[in-house]
């Protein structure tokens, strides 16, 4: 069972699944996220306040189109 041990070597296995895996994890839970805060705010305004549909559709527009803004990927800079 020794041998089997020193046949490990960190940092040498290829992780690009891992990191693919990550990245969509990441960004279903990011974009996932902003769809259902979008949703509820639209339904809350619609159905708990006087605003109506039309207030609480202009609340969700906005609130996903800030969103959108803020949680896209930036371009990686230049060192």
């Amino acid at each position: 069972m020794g041998e089997q041990a020193s046949d490990y070597h960190r940092g040498e296995m290829e992780i690009q699944e891992q990191l693919a895996t990550y990245d969509l994890f990441m960004g279903m839970t990011k974009w996932g996220s902003l769809a259902i805060v979008a949703v509820l705010l639209l339904f809350i305004v619609w159905f708990c306040t006087p605003g109506g549909f039309m207030a609480g559709l202009i609340s969700a527009v906005v609130t996903a189109v800030i969103g959108f803004v803020l949680l896209r990927d930036k371009p990686e800079q230049a060192h």
